[in-house]
């Protein structure tokens, strides 16, 4: 298979990630935090190295400001949820996730006040716009630093000063940047990060984190056990316990952890540039074939590895089932959990587009395969 869906989950993970999963299962599968054999303490030891190497990752000052949660939805989640109180306005962007947009519109309901910014599609949110945005009652923006549907890189360093000169919390969404591109929440800006690790982490899925500056303190999303202060019915104060009620993925986080390590010797600018070298060329191939609309940042723009397209005269569904069937390409077509995305760009009501989203482990053999593909379908569609 030609794998194309890396902005959902990459695939392949190294080598590394699978044997980090196994041997913990098998020699490391105590819970971790909860007892003091020799088994328990080892599975602890993976959690604090993995929270070692996310601090290193995203220079993060202290690791236990790393909190691990399910996934990216759940980190942001428990990031809007955790700040916003009636009365609050928050600041986002008309190409965000589903991860964000949907909390806030249930919080929109319960006083919370939205501004969303009309969003450039090759240029992602401006820095003036949320300058703009901010009222008296503002607390948070929110702002994703790549959207999942075209690919758009927003200046999140900027937009970190703007939100620190004006003393707001800052949330970013990392989930299609993280591990490919890199990022520095301290010369951010960045109050929260909220991280996946089985996309550009390479770990599998079932984990995913948030980075909590340390003087912030959040409401949890739910309360239980965690290891510590057993004796009190109140939540521990402390991070990350605070916000880590019950068992841990051990095993997830222990693929995390090798993932990230590999990420590590590898380089962030190598894997940057690979995945550039590839995402430019099929970029190019797809605006050079007749009937297809490319959509996002034109070509020399810096993008994330993703590509949204449509042939004309057919739905994305149809032309995504064909990549698979005839070429066994893998592909995402649709809404992409991010209707507003869609919305802006003109394809909500196309039922969507045609994602293509490169990874460190594709070749540009696969992306010219893919180009032949694509111009077969367009030419037998007849648009």
């Amino acid at each position: 298979m030609v794998y194309f869906d890396n902005a959902a989950t990459t695939w392949p993970k190294p080598e590394a990630v699978y044997q980090a999963v196994d041997y913990c299962m098998r020699k490391q599968g105590a819970n971790p935090g909860r007892s003091g054999h020799h088994m328990a303490l080892a599975a602890g030891q993976i959690i604090m190295e993995a929270r070692d190497l996310i601090a290193k990752l995203f220079n993060i000052p202290e690791p236990s400001q790393v909190i691990f949660t399910l996934n990216a939805t759940e980190a942001l989640n428990l990031g809007i949820k955790g700040l916003l109180k009636p009365g609050d306005h928050v600041i986002t962007s008309s190409l965000e996730h589903n991860a964000v947009a949907r909390p806030l519109e249930t919080l929109r309901s319960q006083g919370i006040e939205v501004s969303k910014l009309s969003t450039s599609v090759s240029n992602g949110v401006q820095p003036a716009q949320v300058e703009a945005a901010i009222k008296e009652n503002t607390k948070l923006v929110i702002i994703n630093h790549a959207s999942n549907v075209t690919g758009a890189i927003n200046p999140i360093r900027e937009i970190g000063e703007v939100t620190r000169a004006r003393n707001l919390l800052f949330l970013v969404d990392s989930a299609q940047t993280a591990g490919s591109f890199p990022i520095d929440v301290q010369a951010m800006g960045i109050d929260l990060l909220a991280f996946a690790g089985h996309k550009g982490l390479m770990g599998p899925q079932g984990v995913g984190g948030l980075y909590l500056r340390k003087d912030l303190r959040l409401t949890p999303l739910k309360e239980g056990g965690t290891g510590t202060n057993s004796e009190s019915l109140f939540q521990p104060e402390t991070s990350p316990e605070r916000y880590e009620s019950g068992t841990l993925n051990t095993p997830g986080i222990a693929g995390l952890a090798s993932g990230i390590k590999f990420i590590l010797q590898e380089g962030i600018e190598r894997i940057k540039e690979k995945e550039r070298i590839l995402t430019e060329r099929l970029l190019k191939g797809l605006e050079a074939i007749p009937g297809v609309s490319v959509y996002g940042p034109s070509l020399g723009i810096e993008r994330a590895p993703v590509i949204s397209f449509n042939i004309e005269g057919m739905e994305p569904s149809e032309v995504s089932f064909i990549l698979d069937q005839s070429f066994e390409i893998a592909s995402r077509p649709g809404l992409h959990c991010a209707p507003d995305a869609h919305e802006s760009i003109g394809t909500l009501s196309k039922q969507g587009t045609v994602r293509f989203s490169l990874g460190y482990f594709n070749t540009i053999g696969e992306v010219d395969f893919c180009l032949e593909a694509i111009a077969g379908i367009a030419e037998e569609s007849k648009f």
